[in-house]
């Protein structure tokens, strides 16, 4: 069979591995870009061609305080306690602390806040201790939330903004590493990517297990994510093990869409799967509650939501684009087993924030609160009356991040919500919870207070700081859960067209073409983002959404030409500009690519996507060494950019140096474990050195992350071939067979299927 260089196959936008369709391949082989791209070994005569060598990857992993008048008009009054008046809680040093995230709670979906789901064991929780049920999240997607929940911290205070491109920085704490300076045994168990370790949330943790299993291949596009009742048995494993005091983190993903509940939850609430996930969690959580409850010594239990589902509201379906109530509340409970406690079978009103759970058990453990924490203790707040109510600041960014559309900020102040957008909106939530009123018009002074309240956080979503890019890996898994990522530079002025409320039109539009792609439709999906380019033409998404479906049904051609439209509309990214770099290289015009990306060189701050393509390019004219300088240059600039990592491994395997190959792909699997292509790489490696024990597993494991490693499955193929494992094999073979590109692998499929025919 011939040998020819393959383009990796990742989720949208294009975040993928170029590819030459007609290119033979040779010797010299590809530099790495994000996908499965390869250079074959000898072909064997009258059969399928021997191993492909490493793909690669050419992407990156990649208020001033205003005066305050008018504050009486505010709506703030005093909250209510239902049940047990409030004692004195008996703080103790010695309690274990059970937290557990549920991903995408709405407030009022539990039994005991009139939800329509049955879910017994919270509500007996929420009746044993106290129910929050005016409590608000800071931010409306899972990293950024969870990373408040964990540190104490606002968004603009610890720096995630978003699921992509960010990390919790190094000198943060968390509660984790509070508790275990502390003496605590510290876990963590979390149900889905978006929390990944990868992200920096491992901080302070004895156990951080993420481990996601088969659930974690992209076959037939199922979820990264793994079933609450999987999270749960893990973690009480590890509670069972602890002999001392400890602390468990248990996050469960399962009432996010897409909404799948298991038997018998799907048919018990066929038309309503939301609740039928939320009452399959409960029933999941049941074993790890009660367990808690049969400890030697008291646990602290925390039970609460990282944000909301919108289910509809406002036009939208699910959650990221706005921050109204659906999103933004979140159920919140407090309770712990000790036989006499404070608060058993309370209910309040009470506003309680994320920022508020870090004070909140350190204070039930004893524990000093680090002073720069914004948050209060709430069982403090309750035992003294405390009747104020802080503000509380909230951000919905995605949009502004990925779409270049206007950021969202907002600030809570009892019972009073503004929301900052070029279309500012003010609502009374004690007499219009659905936020159907905007009260602005009437009540412009009463905004302004609020705006000035906003302000006095000092949080510019300008200031969101510097992304990284991520792996095609890490995007196609994100992507997969329905978060749709890009980069759009930020405007210097957003008018109402900017505005999320006149474009939740486009955002169902963004996430249809997704799943057009996602269940084999990409004709239709293509001419999603078409039509977004008409409507849109300053977003860079949709021509990165479009390019990248045009090189899947191998017109490169047309990919390159929408690039460069995007270019001549001046919806050019650092990551756009990148992508067209590959794709010229990849099309035999890479000195095309280096004129275009040259520049990036020139620069004391470049943009390091830009560079990663640069090198590739380079790569491609011959020119390895300037490659590697580049490669090496990225690596100075972003320390923990994988994709480099992976590139220069790819060059040295090229170069038949197999001892520097092992360690740039050993470094890249350091930062980035689940990259498939530097798997791929290193089983390379493994293979030349007699080791094929060792590149089996290795490009096992690439495919178990990424089941559209289509060069890996083939490897694998024909190394189970050649060891005498028939029907090894015929597996990986018949997988390749069946779900690649004809497009770009029509000749290594048909002697595939020929040799599967004669077998």
């Amino acid at each position: 069979m011939t040998n020819r260089k393959h383009k990796s196959r990742s989720a949208i936008p294009a975040n993928s591995t170029a590819r030459r369709p007609d290119a033979p391949r040779s010797d010299a082989g590809a530099v790495p870009r994000s996908g499965t791209g390869g250079v074959g070994a000898a072909a064997r005569a009258g059969g399928v061609a021997g191993p492909r060598r490493a793909p690669g990857n050419g992407r990156l992993l990649t208020l001033a305080a205003a005066a305050i008048i008018g504050i009486a008009v505010l709506s703030i009054g005093g909250w209510l306690l239902v049940g047990r008046s409030p004692g004195h809680l008996a703080r103790r040093a010695d309690q274990n602390v059970l937290l557990i995230t549920i991903d995408t709670l709405r407030a009022d979906a539990l039994g005991c806040s009139g939800g329509r789901a049955a879910t017994p064991n919270l509500d007996a929780l929420a009746s044993d201790g106290i129910r929050f049920d005016y409590a608000h999240a800071h931010t409306v997607v899972t990293l950024p939330s969870h990373t408040s929940i964990l540190t104490g911290l606002y968004p603009f205070q610890h720096g995630v903004r978003d699921n992509t491109g960010y990390r919790l920085q190094p000198g943060i704490d968390t509660i984790a590493t509070l508790l275990k300076g502390a003496g605590y045994a510290t876990g963590a168990f979390v149900g889905a990517f978006p929390l990944d370790s990868r992200f920096g949330l491992t901080r302070g943790f004895d156990v951080y297990d993420d481990h996601y299993g088969e659930t974690n291949r992209l076959t037939a596009f199922a979820m990264p994510e793994r079933r609450a009742g999987v999270v749960v048995d893990i973690a009480t494993q590890w509670i069972r093990q602890q002999h001392g005091k400890w602390f468990a983190w248990v996050h469960v993903y399962d009432p996010h869409a897409p909404y799948q509940p298991p038997a018998p939850y799907d048919a018990q609430y066929a038309g309503h799967l939301y609740d039928g996930e939320v009452a399959y969690v409960d029933a999941a959580l049941g074993p790890l509650l009660a367990l808690a409850r049969q400890q030697a010594r008291p646990t602290v239990i925390v039970v609460t939501g990282d944000h909301g589902e919108s289910l509809g509201s406002h036009g939208e379906e699910t959650h990221g684009l706005f921050a109204y109530e659906p999103t933004l509340k979140i159920p919140l409970i407090i309770d712990d087993t000790a036989q006499s406690h404070p608060f058993r079978a309370a209910v309040t009103d009470m506003p309680a924030r994320h920022v508020d759970i870090v004070p909140t058990l350190l204070d039930a453990l004893a524990l000093p609160s680090p002073k720069n924490l914004p948050g209060r203790s709430l069982v403090a707040a309750l035992e003294r009356g405390d009747r104020s109510e802080p503000a509380s600041y909230f951000e919905a960014l995605e949009p502004f991040l990925n779409r270049g559309w206007a950021p969202l900020t907002g600030v809570l102040v009892g019972r009073d919500k503004f929301i900052d957008l070029p279309g500012q909106e003010l609502y009374g939530l004690s007499a219009d919870p659905g936020e159907t009123r905007n009260l602005l018009p009437q009540e412009a002074e009463r905004g302004r207070v609020l705006d000035a309240r906003l302000r006095e956080f000092d949080a510019s979503p300008q200031q969101a700081g510097a992304r990284q890019r991520e792996s095609a890996s890490a995007v196609a898994q994100l992507q997969a859960l329905g978060y749709v990522s890009g980069s759009a530079p930020p405007k210097s002025h957003y008018t109402e067209q900017d505005d999320p409320k006149h474009l939740v039109g486009l955002d169902r539009e963004i996430h249809h073409g997704v799943e057009l792609f996602q269940t084999g439709r990409p004709i239709e999906a293509l001419q999603v983002y078409t039509d977004l380019i008409r409507e849109r033409p300053e977003m860079p998404l949709g021509y990165l959404h479009a390019a990248f479906l045009q090189w899947e049904l191998g017109r490169p051609e047309a990919a390159i030409a929408t690039l460069n439209d995007a270019l001549a509309h001046d919806a050019s990214t650092g990551e756009l500009r990148a992508q067209l770099g590959i794709y010229l290289a990849e099309s035999g015009a890479a000195d095309q690519a280096i004129r275009l990306l040259g520049p990036a060189m020139a620069t004391d701050a470049p943009d390091v996507d830009a560079l990663n393509a640069l090198g590739i390019a380079q790569s491609r004219s011959g020119r390895q060494q300037d490659a590697i300088a580049t490669f090496e240059r990225v690596l100075r600039l972003s320390p923990s950019n994988a994709s480099a990592w992976q590139n220069l491994g790819t060059i040295y395997l090229e170069q038949k140096d197999d001892a520097a190959a092992r360690k740039a792909f050993t470094s890249a699997l350091a930062l980035d474990p689940a990259l498939a292509t530097a798997l791929n790489g290193l089983g390379v490696v493994e293979l030349r050195n007699g080791n094929r024990a060792g590149a089996i597993d290795a490009w096992k494991r690439a495919v178990a992350s990424d089941a559209r490693q289509f060069d890996t499955l083939f490897n694998l193929g024909i190394t189970l071939r050649d060891s005498g494992d028939t029907a090894g094999a015929r597996e990986y073979f018949q997988r390749f067979a069946d779900t690649a590109p004809p497009a770009f692998y029509a000749r290594d499929i048909a002697r595939v299927r020929a040799w599967l025919g004669k077998r």
